[in-house]
C-alpha cells in the first residue's frame, strides 16, 4: 500500500505564492502518473495538474495554467505544486494522487491523499 501525505497549505494573500508537497511512502512506488486535485467548499473536486513520472510531461487545468508548476523529486519520493499569483478562487483543499494512467478524474487514481487546506485572502 502506498500512502500519500500532503503538506504546505496555509493562508496567503491574493497575489502571493505557495508551495505544496506530497510525500509518498509505503511499498515500492511504481505508478506512472501523479497529480494534484482541489476541492472548494460546495464544489466538485477538480483536476489541477498531472505529471508523467517517466517522461516528465505535464498537464494543467486551464484555471491554473501559467500560475502553477508540478514537479517531483524522485529521490525524496515527493511531488510538488508551486503556485503563484494566487487568487481567492484558488481557495480549496488540495489533494495529491498517484495512478497508472493519465487522468483528470479523481476516482481513476488508485492512491489518494487526505489533503491540505489552502486559503487565499483578498
Amino acid at each position: 500500500q502506498v500512502r500519500l501525505v500532503e503538506s504546505g497549505g496555509g493562508l496567503v494573500q491574493a497575489g502571493g505564492d505557495l508551495g505544496l508537497s506530497c510525500v509518498a511512502s509505503g511499498r515500492a512506488f511504481s505508478d506512472a502518473y501523479m497529480a494534484w486535485f482541489r476541492q472548494a467548499p460546495g464544489q466538485e473536486r477538480e483536476f489541477v495538474a498531472a505529471l508523467s513520472l517517466s517522461t516528465g510531461n505535464r498537464g494543467y487545468a486551464n484555471s491554473v495554467k501559467g500560475r502553477c508548476t508540478i514537479s517531483r523529486d524522485s529521490a525524496k519520493n515527493t511531488l510538488y505544486l508551486q503556485m503563484s499569483d494566487l487568487k481567492p478562487e484558488d481557495t480549496a483543499v488540495y489533494y495529491c494522487a498517484a495512478g497508472t494512467l493519465y487522468s483528470t478524474v479523481w476516482s481513476e487514481y488508485r492512491y489518494r491523499g487526505q489533503g491540505t487546506q489552502v486559503t487565499v485572502s483578498s
